[in-house]
């Protein structure tokens, strides 16, 4: 059976437009990327023609990712584009790690014949993923709990009297950050939450020792690395430290003046976040440098990947290992077999592991008119101010099982 990968198209279904095909994730991208017909592939640093071929495995494939679960709003187009490749990962991903399979090889979102003896394997035994079990009306008890925490949050410090809410609601210009009592937490959207834990210790190489919960279509994923900058890895002396409170990001692309390097992530939607800088030049994020006030909306604070979490890949952005992450039944998945330190390690066969399923879960699971994600940045001890019954040792514990792998 052929291998599929990025921009295999069944016979009889190039589209008419290539341009427009590509425009909802290449139009975010530089001028000389954004009108290139061609797909940019993550793993092997090159760029991927739309290539016609007999049959209709394409179509196949996505029927087969749609029915099971992975890609739920897949259009069957016949053509593999960013979102059969998401799919695709995820599918190998939860072969390889929930099912504890490995014979799939590692989660490269190439169709080649190991994933289609999975994928028959899956057919004949009417497989679907535990994933496919929840939604909105059936969502799992963590995704409940953290919506009544935000919710909580949202009523809390609506109210409360808070310099850095009161610095956000009153600042005089438009930006992708948003005021307490303009916070939106509709189940139905996307909702990423960072939780900081110690932005005001000094630190010229901060570690990734941050907590992240992707809560989308009634799952909660757990992630780790840093919402803070790494001194080491700025160019400047007043790194930037994201406000606390909601923004609005949308997908897109890191890295995106670099055709070697370029990849999917999260990308303040249009007006920039708000930031903090750290006047004092003490690698941390004080009084000092909040009394000093916000700084202008920032449009380079993305949402990217750190490595396997041994290096803070921060200079302000929220950065994501990929070295391990829980699943929605709580186990903790290891990505280490296959979780790149570094992009070199990319060029040989190494991936970006827990990061590419937090992006794919965005890619495959967002309604496909909603480009959106609400990333709500929060402090640890804010968890007890609003809701005393959290535990004390969540994240600690959380970190130390992720870390741990």
């Amino acid at each position: 059976m052929s291998t599929l990968r990025l921009g295999s198209v069944d016979a009889g279904k190039l589209p008419a437009d290539k341009g427009d095909f590509l425009r909802p994730y290449h139009r975010w991208m530089a001028t000389r990327l954004r009108d290139r017909e061609q797909f940019r592939d993550e793993a092997n640093f090159q760029w991927q023609d739309f290539k016609e071929q007999s049959g209709n495995l394409v179509f196949r494939l996505q029927r087969f990712l749609k029915n099971k679960g992975f890609f739920p709003n897949a259009e069957l187009s016949g053509i593999f584009g960013y979102g059969t490749q998401s799919a695709t990962r995820l599918f190998q991903e939860y072969v390889y790690s929930i099912e504890g399979n490995k014979s799939i090889g590692l989660p490269d979102g190439v169709v080649g014949p190991k994933t289609w003896s999975h994928i028959d394997r899956w057919e004949s035994n009417g497989i679907i993923n535990d994933w496919a079990r929840h939604d909105l009306n059936n969502p799992t008890e963590e995704f409940r709990l953290w919506f009544e925490i935000l919710n909580k949050a949202k009523s809390h410090y609506s109210s409360s009297d808070n310099k850095i809410m009161a610095d956000v609601a009153g600042y005089p210009k438009i930006s992708d950050t948003y005021a307490p009592q303009n916070w939106d937490f509709d189940p139905a959207k996307t909702h990423l939450i960072g939780i900081r834990r110690n932005p005001d210790l000094s630190a010229q190489k901060r570690e990734n020792d941050d907590l992240f919960i992707l809560l989308i279509k009634g799952l909660a994923f757990t992630f780790w690395g840093s919402t803070d900058p790494s001194a080491s890895m700025a160019d400047r002396s007043d790194e930037a430290f994201l406000v606390e409170g909601q923004h609005k990001y949308r997908l897109s692309w890191h890295k995106i003046a670099s055709a070697q390097k370029i990849y999917k992530a999260l990308r303040p939607y249009s007006k920039g976040v708000l930031v903090y800088r750290d006047k004092v030049a003490d690698n941390a994020l004080t009084d000092a440098d909040i009394a000093a006030g916000l700084d202008e909306p920032n449009t380079t604070i993305n949402i990217h990947w750190s490595g396997d979490g041994r290096t803070n890949f921060s200079a302000g952005c929220q950065v994501i290992a990929g070295r391990s992450y829980i699943d929605p039944s709580g186990r903790v998945i290891s990505c280490k077999d296959y979780a790149g330190i570094s992009y070199d390690d990319l060029a040989s066969g190494k991936t970006r592991g827990a990061y590419n399923v937090l992006s794919d879960l965005v890619v495959c699971y967002n309604k496909p008119d909603d480009d959106c994600v609400w990333y709500t940045l929060g402090r640890e001890k804010n968890l007890s101010e609003v809701n005393s019954s959290f535990p004390a040792d969540y994240l600690k514990k959380s970190l130390n099982e992720l870390k741990n792998v």
